[in-house]
């Protein structure tokens, strides 16, 4: 219940379910007469939906998150590590689509920079996360096959297909590597969360964020000014970590 509970927040703090929510209560206070108060709701939707598909606001947004750890750099020295955790994402394996089709976006980045890093250190192992509800296929199994399918060996992998959130994941990784250090990977954006929750199970991660999204560059006027769905997606990502690093704080998670 709680896993579902938190998936409804989540999915309504997105810049069109909150406008959304607000347009219907505009409609009801149409309906009621109050015609100065709907104007002005429906406009304060509009502008939530006009700003947050906005790449500049996206980005804005994004990059605190993104810049909290830097990417683990190929002359960086790391020792004593027990493993290379991936963090899970979504699955959904379809026949005549390839796996690399199956996983979603982020999966795919965090997936493939875990191989990258396992070729690095081939000494430790690769610990692949995540899990699903009843009935959906976990993203740690679609994580392993990828493995295996670019050379990663089964006796280097391991598979943790039950943790349903970051929450259960932490908790599935102390259990399996307690205090031994260990490289963490994760989307960028979700990368403070992941070590704040680790760190509070009682483990020692080595951030490693991969799937940058935000992009703080110089650009014409015109394209700053025209949304666009990348700039929603943007601006959803970062709601949820927001949402996230906020009920940690609150002692909901």
């Amino acid at each position: 219940m709680k896993f579902l509970i938190k998936q409804l927040i989540g999915a309504l703090a997105t810049p069109l379910a909150i406008a959304l929510m607000i347009a219907i209560a505009a409609a009801l206070c149409r309906f009621r007469g109050r015609r100065r108060a709907a104007a002005w709701m429906f406009v304060v939707a509009a502008a939530i939906v006009y700003f947050g598909a906005l790449g500049p606001v996206g980005d804005a947004l994004l990059a605190p998150l993104e810049h909290r750890y830097p990417p683990l750099s190929d002359d960086k020295p790391v020792a004593d590590i027990s493993a290379i955790v991936v963090l899970g994402s979504a699955y959904t394996p379809r026949d005549g689509i390839p796996v690399t089709g199956a996983l979603d976006e982020d999966g795919l980045a965090r997936v493939v920079e875990g191989v990258r890093l396992a070729r690095r250190f081939p000494s430790v192992r690769l610990v692949v996360s995540g899990g699903a509800p009843n009935g959906v296929t976990p993203s740690a199994l679609g994580y392993a096959r990828l493995a295996r399918e670019l050379g990663v060996d089964d006796a280097s992998l391991v598979v943790l297909d039950k943790s349903l959130d970051t929450s259960d994941e932490a908790r599935a990784v102390a259990k399996l590597l307690g205090e031994t250090p260990f490289i963490l990977v994760t989307s960028a954006s979700h990368m403070p969360r992941a070590v704040r929750l680790m760190e509070r199970a009682g483990t020692r991660p080595i951030p490693a964020p991969t799937g940058q999204r935000a992009c703080i560059a110089p650009t014409s006027l015109w394209r700053t000014l025209l949304p666009s769905s990348s700039g929603l997606r943007k601006t959803d990502r970062a709601l949820h970590e927001y949402l996230g690093l906020a009920s940690m704080f609150l002692g909901a998670d």
